[in-house]
């Protein structure tokens, strides 16, 4: 999707775990390991983007952690699930995107490649992560390492 503001975007990424390895892709454009993730279309709250992301990028039924989410409901507002982390990042300056980042869960490691975004996927270990032979970025690489220990069997 196309940036909706000349200076800054949020997005939302998601490290995805199946039997103690994290989900990354090789994105085309960007060059570099990834999560999945991608921008919050102007219709969408950051969780329905997540799901789209995840059924466009990966096609995985992913269990989605984050912080707290009240269930309550409510016809004034809707509970939405926390990010685990926030940041942001430089992407293409002057532009920023503003990322939310979520952890998840999923029972196979069946992915869908979309091969229009990415040049291939790969589940990563520990050791994968530390390996400097992947291009992957330093943040990347701390989420990684932080969804491993915290979704790892």
């Amino acid at each position: 999707m196309a940036h909706i503001h000349n200076l800054i975007d949020f997005t939302v990424a998601i490290f995805i775990v199946h039997k103690n390895k994290v989900l990354l892709v090789d994105h085309k454009k960007l060059k570099s390991w990834l999560p999945i993730g991608g921008h919050i279309e102007l219709h969408e709250n950051p969780e329905e983007a997540l799901i789209r992301e995840i059924k466009e990028e990966c096609g995985l039924e992913v269990e989605l952690i984050g912080g707290n989410k009240p269930d309550i409901q409510d016809n004034e507002a809707t509970p939405l699930l926390a990010p685990l982390y926030m940041d942001i990042h430089s992407a293409n300056p002057p532009h920023q995107h503003i990322g939310l980042i979520y952890f998840g869960k999923s029972a196979t490691n069946n992915v869908s490649l979309a091969a229009a975004e990415h040049h291939n996927f790969r589940w990563f270990t520990r050791e994968d992560i530390k390996n400097s032979e992947y291009k992957i970025l330093r943040l990347v690489r701390f989420y990684a390492k932080e969804a491993l220990q915290k979704l790892s069997d």
